[in-house]
């Protein structure tokens, strides 16, 4: 059992603004260019000292979730070499491009290391985006994840996250990409002042897998499209590999008004308000 003292930590969901595919290396792994910014909203993982490795699960988002050896938290765990139990309680949606797994590993690492033990170099070999949620803010991250430069460009950007329901396999996504060589973000402006300018900014990005996704998946058009024709909406586009798609609003009163309608417009949706940073 995990100390019911331990302080849980946030794993907050990882939105990819943009998301350049610039290459691909001999032994398969793709380069990436991206602009990452983190929601205010995430699972909670709790981290206590242990005599060998284990995980529940619980929360909203549980079912699902497995507790063996596949699951990226204990991996993390194993990574970093010390025994602890691990509790995961999930409220962000699985296989969704928002870096759950990624990011309830990193937190692993993160409360790993509050107990004494450093986090091991090369964590970039549990996933591309483990590195950058091990500090969560606002980055670029290049390579294939290893490299992360801190961004201090960006405002806070009040935004809607949007889940159809439909799972998408990252593998499946890059398989589907029928050019791997794209030219990077070149370099970051100075400073945006505030979300109409960053989404101006962000219009003239992409993110590659966004076409790929759809062709697998037309509920991410459906949510894009969707999130386009809600008021004030400054930018709709997928995050990471899909199918979470984002949207950016001048407000935070007017993401939380748009996330409204189209929870009644789509009940079945995962729709989530929140400040991105």
């Amino acid at each position: 059992m995990t100390d019911p003292e331990a302080k849980p930590l946030l794993a907050p969901a990882k939105v990819n603004l943009a998301l350049h595919v610039t290459g691909r290396r001999d032994d398969g792994y793709h380069l990436l260019d991206s602009l990452v910014v983190f929601a205010d909203i995430g699972d909670r993982v709790q981290v206590t000292p242990a005599g060998e490795w284990s995980l529940t699960v619980s929360g909203p988002r549980a079912a699902g979730v497995p507790t063996d050896e596949s699951n990226l938290c204990l991996k993390a765990a194993r990574f970093a070499g010390t025994p602890v139990a691990i509790h995961l309680e999930k409220h962000l949606p699985s296989e969704a491009g928002i870096g759950g797994g990624s990011s309830d590993a990193a937190a692993v690492l993160r409360g790993i290391a509050a107990l004494g033990t450093p986090i091991p170099k090369g964590t970039e070999q549990l996933g591309a985006d483990v590195p950058v949620c091990l500090t969560p803010r606002a980055a670029r991250m290049q390579g294939v994840g290893e490299h992360v430069s801190p961004v201090t460009t960006l405002p806070p950007l009040p935004a809607l996250l949007v889940n159809p329901g439909r799972p998408v396999a990252t593998p499946a996504v890059f398989k589907q990409l029928e050019t791997r060589d794209n030219p990077e973000m070149g370099p970051l402006p100075e400073r945006l002042r505030d979300p109409e300018e960053a989404a101006l900014y962000l219009s003239s990005l992409r993110n590659d897998l966004e076409g790929p996704a759809m062709a697998l998946e037309p509920a991410i058009g459906a949510a894009l499209s969707a999130l386009g024709a809600l008021p004030l909406c400054l930018l709709a586009r997928m995050s990471g590999s899909g199918a979470s798609c984002f949207a950016l609003f001048p407000t935070q009163e007017a993401a939380r008004t748009a996330g409204r309608m189209l929870s009644a417009a789509h009940p079945d949706w995962w729709v989530c308000d929140t400040v991105l940073s």
